[in-house]
């Protein structure tokens, strides 16, 4: 018997947006391995999706890039025209981007600031984006969405970032239930909810942290950003053809 491959995704159009480092780095390299032809985007760091496009070895001569403040709003209708220009057409869209508030200049920001910010990049682009490239693979007759939850949205931490990224992270979970509703059954709309991943933030994190991660985490590590994009390389495909509308954690084992 032939081995099937794992959530094959040759001949599709896939956009990754905030795919310069991290998650989104994670999920374009897993995306392409799948045989998806790739559309990635940054907010400003042209020369890190410059590398994450070198990461992309083969893969990289059918990747195309974007780079533009997807907080405003004529950026992101450009950037869906330019997709819908570029591939033929996209049936898979990732919302990735976000602020960082952890170890970018918005670190230094206060709390009211950083709470603007988290609403226009995390939850407004990931709305618009969403509704409008939903509205086209509707009306194509197919499509994937994927948005990017925290699993301890839901349930809390304690702490200005606590309080942050549950607001924002909490508003993309609930809609993502929704559009799924709105968009079905042509398109079908996930999210993925990380626990303690190591991207930039946990490779310099102190050791309380790293103990803390520990106990909280029945897997007893850290997650990594390979951890998340396999879930979404899953989600994209024909494989998860019956889930939509769900909010996954991928964390470990996490429930406090």
């Amino acid at each position: 018997m032939r081995k099937a491959e794992f959530a094959n995704l040759t001949g599709r159009g896939a956009v990754v947006t905030g795919a310069s480092s991290g998650i989104g780095r994670a999920i374009a390299v897993e995306l392409a391995q799948a045989g998806a032809e790739l559309y990635l985007t940054c907010g400003s760091s042209a020369e890190k999706l410059r590398e994450t496009v070198d990461i992309l070895g083969e893969a990289s001569s059918r990747t195309h890039t974007f780079v533009g403040d997807l907080a405003e709003v004529a950026v992101c209708e450009r950037l869906v025209e330019d997709a819908w220009s570029k591939l033929a057409p996209p049936t898979i869209w990732i919302n990735n981007a976000g602020v960082d508030l952890l170890t970018g200049s918005a670190a230094r920001l206060g709390y009211d600031e950083k709470l603007s910010r988290l609403w226009e990049v995390d939850v407004q682009t990931t709305i618009r984006l969403s509704r409008e490239a939903g509205s086209r693979m509707k009306s194509a007759g197919e499509g994937v969405i994927v948005n990017i939850g925290w699993d301890q949205a839901d349930r809390g931490m304690e702490g200005d970032s606590g309080e942050l990224f549950a607001t924002a992270k909490n508003a993309i979970m609930g809609f993502t239930r929704s559009l799924s509703v709105s968009l079905a059954p042509q398109v079908r709309v996930n999210c993925v909810a990380p626990g303690w991943i190591k991207t930039a933030w946990g490779e310099g994190a102190s050791e309380y942290w790293n103990e803390r991660v520990r106990r909280e985490t029945p897997l007893d590590r850290w997650g990594t950003p390979q951890d998340i994009a396999k879930a979404v390389r899953f989600l994209c495909s024909d494989d998860a053809s019956f889930i939509t509308g769900q909010v996954i954690n991928v964390n470990g084992g996490a429930v406090r």
